[in-house]
């Protein structure tokens, strides 16, 4: 059977994994990246505190052992169900099986200027552009002397309560308290504000509501100003618009408040639900095809449990991907497939240091503080794909623990002019070929 699979995330590789090397399986996995991305530890990329090749591991050598996958590093174009066929930019793929795991990208929600100069997070390469930008802030402040322009690059603003918007803007004011001012001595810290904007009425709207009031309470232990209830109305690269009038200036805004599947071009757009995911059925696959399965952050599966579809979270991906590894092997031997039924074991978000929470369901249990930080560390590590990624990421956590310091404060990239702003010389924000580079990047289907 011809099995093609597109994404290399975690329902991609995984489902690529348990079907290595078995008999009557012929795999071809593509992927617009050669690598898999751990996403759960982006922020620790964007903040300095671990390198991006830590999180990235090379997709062929997590299958290199494997004599029936094949990996293809390919723009995907469209698809031609009627024919069985994936077109990509390079090549045209027929198949007997097709799995669509293409994940998901931001949402902006049609706000064309907040797509432009706001910041995304959804992959490795945009969370170091949040690096660089970030560190270029520091640098830029310390060539001008005009204050409304300080206070713009001092100021950060992180849009979005959920585990990526808790976690980025804890991990930033940690390098506010122990990393900056060391880095930075001409700069008064104490000017510095870190806002985190939430639309909603609690940070961390999915988890219970005593993890949402600690998680909250750590924030602003540690000097985040937790804004609820704030809906981002725009923002034009230097100042945040509210919709309640309240206005930010900010040279950096961090857009971590929503995304939307990744669905090919050929899909049916009646399947098509909210956040621009794919219906499917109680086997994962896309309804009307036998031979179609969706996994993943793009499908859409409703439950009473979850009447908005399954949460977008890595432990929903890779158990489907193991349920569908198992279904294909019936299916092969001509035996009824087994429907899909998420468990939910629990959901964790960490803050800062020695601050972290965690709910697990069954028994019901919520419990935080250092306890919950050792759990959240062991479980990431143990996720986290290659021996030699675990060893890296666990001495750079000792490193950071023992030293109150992340050691990759370096802008690697191209050095660009940027037009002169008031009060400086120096690049103040995001570069127009920056812009354009992150245009060009979220033209083109992402397959992880």
């Amino acid at each position: 059977m011809r099995l093609i699979i597109l994404g290399g995330g975690f329902a991609g590789l995984r489902l690529a994994r348990l079907l290595s090397n078995r008999p009557g399986w012929d795999i071809t996995l593509i992927d617009r990246f050669n690598y898999h991305q751990f996403q759960p530890l982006f922020y620790q990329v964007a903040t300095a505190g671990l390198d991006a090749s830590n999180i990235s591991f090379p997709l062929r050598k997590a299958l290199q052992n494997s004599r029936n996958v094949r990996i293809r590093m390919a723009e995907v174009l469209r698809l031609n169900l009627e024919a069985n066929q994936v077109i990509t930019a390079e090549d045209t793929y027929g198949y007997d099986y097709l799995v669509l795991a293409t994940g998901a990208t931001t949402n902006y929600f049609g706000n064309a200027e907040l797509e432009r100069y706001a910041f995304p997070m959804k992959s490795t390469v945009e969370a170091l552009r949040i690096r660089h930008q970030l560190i270029q802030n520091f640098e830029s402040a310390l060539h001008t002397s005009d204050p409304e322009v300080l206070q713009r690059l001092m100021q950060v603003v992180v849009v979005g309560g959920g585990p990526t918007g808790v976690e980025l803007s804890g991990a930033i004011a940690e390098m506010k308290t122990w990393v900056l001012p060391r880095d930075y001595p001409e700069l008064d810290f104490s000017r510095m504000r870190i806002f985190l904007l939430e639309a909603g009425s609690k940070t961390l709207g999915a988890m219970s509501a005593a993890s949402s009031r600690k998680s909250e309470a750590y924030l602003q232990q540690l000097g985040v100003e937790v804004w609820t209830g704030a809906a981002l109305e725009n923002y034009d690269g230097k100042t945040v618009q509210l919709k309640d009038g309240r206005r930010i200036p900010a040279a950096l805004v961090i857009w971590a408040a929503g995304i939307r599947g990744n669905v090919p071009v050929g899909v049916d757009p009646q399947l098509i639900a909210r956040g621009n995911r794919i219906r499917v059925d109680d086997f994962n696959r896309l309804p009307g095809r036998e031979d179609v399965f969706v996994l993943g952050d793009l499908a859409y599966l409703e439950s009473e449990a979850f009447p908005n579809g399954l949460p977008q979270v890595a432990p929903v991906a890779v158990q489907q991907a193991t349920l569908l590894a198992r279904n294909l092997q019936l299916l092969q031997a001509g035996k009824p497939m087994r429907p899909f039924r998420y468990r939910d074991k629990g959901s964790m978000a960490t803050v800062g240091r020695h601050l972290a929470v965690v709910d697990v369901p069954r028994p019901k249990l919520h419990f935080g503080g250092f306890f919950a930080w050792l759990v959240w560390m062991f479980l990431h590590l143990m996720l986290i794909l290659g021996v030699k990624n675990r060893f890296f990421v666990f001495v750079n956590w000792l490193y950071n623990y023992f030293t109150y310091d992340q050691h990759l404060r370096l802008i690697f990239r191209e050095f660009y002019r940027a037009p002169v702003v008031e009060g400086t010389n120096e690049i103040l924000s995001t570069t127009d070929a920056d812009h354009r580079n992150r245009q060009v990047a979220g033209s083109k289907l992402p397959c992880n």
